[in-house]
Parts: C-alpha cells; structure tokens; sequence
C-alpha cells in the first residue's frame, strides 16, 4: 500500500524530470537559434549536423522560433534559414534602451545635411537588405525608398557592402541562387558578384552605378559591424545617376564610410 509521502515522493520525481524536458528543450532551441545566426542560410540536415540532434528536434526547434519571429524561411526552395530583423534590433535595445534607428538617427542626418542627398539605413535580413530609417535630400529631384522595403542583398550597394565583411563559404550560400534577369534586365553573375565584392572589401565601400534593380541611381554603401566584427547593418548614400559626379567618388566615400563606422562604434559602446 503507498503511503501519501511515498505518492508525495513519486510526483516530485516526475515534476523534476518534466521540468528537466523542458529545460533541454529550451536550450535546444536557443543552440538552434544560434547556429542559425552564425551559419545562415542553414538547411535541417546541416543543422542536424552542426548540433548533433536528431532532424526532427531540430524542425521543432526551428517551428518554434519561427512562431515566435526569430528566424525565417529564407530560401524556399531549398529550405534554408535565417535570422529575422527582430533578433538584431531586440539585441541592440538590451543593449543600450535603444534601436538602431536611434543610435544612428544623429549620424544619417548629419551625412545627409553635409551631402545633401538620400541616406538610407538597413539590416540585413538573411539574404535581404531591410531599410529602417531614411534621411531625404532637399533638392528637387532625388532619390526615394520606403521605410520597410526589402532589397536582394546581392541588388544594392549596401547589400555587396555587407557581403564584402561575410566569410567567402557564406557569401556562396549566398549566392548559390543563379538569378538570370529582373523585369526584363540581364542581371549580374555570380562571378560577377564575387568580383565586385572583392573589389568593395579591397577598398573599403561600395559602388552601385544604375543599378539593374532601381536604373539610374547610383549609391555608395558602407557595411555597419557588431561589436564581434560582423556585419548587420548599412549607410547607404543614394544619389540620382543624372546628378552623381565620379570625380567626387573618394570623398564621398569617406563620408560614408566615417558614419558607418562611427554607428558601429556606437553600437559597441552601447
């Protein structure tokens, strides 16, 4: 016959092992989340591999943190992941109280008023350049882009700039997807891209001279780092190709790269 302290002891044993389940549970999830965040774009079995934990585990792992907005689907055909926008704004606000949007919104306005054109901020986003904060220019014609659009990485200034501070293996998932044209317009191959990412992480910029994805704009971005040195962000300086003067290409650079590394400091200094 069980006694009431023998039942007592039976239930405290199986609400330990149940909240040890959830415990392991837990930090499977948060290890998935971060090998996401290191591997991206990452597929189950990679993840599988990487972890050591079964495939099933980990598509309930990667279910879970999608629910919850921390990751995404970001190559659909072949069921790839990564991070969303989320995890990097949310971290920057432990941080410091504060988004990015607010550490770098002194920064963007005083290069747009010293440059009197467009100055966009973005994330990256998995294999997207997401903008979060504008500065217009005054002059009449100028160039625009909503807060909240989504730009191919590989289609923007910004987007080579970020990728010019990636490992080369990421930078291949990358571009793994061969993309033949845009509305019609022959677009750059994957050796092209790679060319120009090099030429970028040589010089320290990026040049986007009419771009295939937005013609007759011309931009210079410059890659935003975390304090681990990696890339999450981009200052862009948009200007319309009819106003855009090579000569002054060095010295606009310069601004562009001082504000973003400036925001970077910031963000290490948090």
């Amino acid at each position: 016959m069980r006694t009431d302290d023998s039942a007592d002891s039976t239930a405290a044993r199986g609400n330990a092992n149940s909240g040890i389940r959830s415990m392991t549970s837990v930090l499977n999830t948060l290890r998935i989340f971060e090998e996401v965040a290191v591997r991206q774009p990452i597929g189950v079995s990679e993840l599988s591999r990487a972890t050591r934990m079964p495939k099933s585990s980990v598509q309930r792992c990667l279910v879970t943190l999608r629910q919850a907005g921390w990751l995404r689907i970001v190559d659909p055909e072949r069921a790839r992941w990564g991070v969303t926008a989320k995890a990097l704004v949310l971290g920057l606000r432990s941080a410091g109280e504060r988004d990015l949007r607010e550490l770098a919104g002194p920064v963007i306005k005083r290069l747009a008023a010293e440059s009197d054109e467009t100055v966009i901020l973005g994330l990256r986003d998995g294999d997207e350049y997401l903008v979060i904060a504008r500065e217009d220019s005054t002059q009449l014609v100028r160039v625009f882009m909503e807060v909240g659009t989504r730009v191919p990485l590989r289609a923007s200034s910004a987007g080579v700039a970020i990728m010019a501070h990636m490992e080369p293996g990421e930078v291949d998932e990358l571009l793994k997807p061969e993309l033949k044209e845009f509305a019609g317009t022959p677009m750059p191959t994957s050796e092209d891209l790679r060319e120009e990412i090099a030429r970028t992480a040589k010089r320290g910029y990026a040049l986007d001279m009419s771009s295939w994805y937005r013609p007759h704009v011309s931009s210079v971005g410059a890659a935003v780092l975390n304090p681990a040195g990696r890339p999450m962000a981009a200052v862009t300086l948009a200007i319309p190709e009819m106003r855009y003067v090579r000569s002054q290409e060095k010295a606009l650079a310069r601004m562009v790269v001082a504000a973003a590394d400036e925001i970077s400091a910031l963000i290490s200094s948090a």
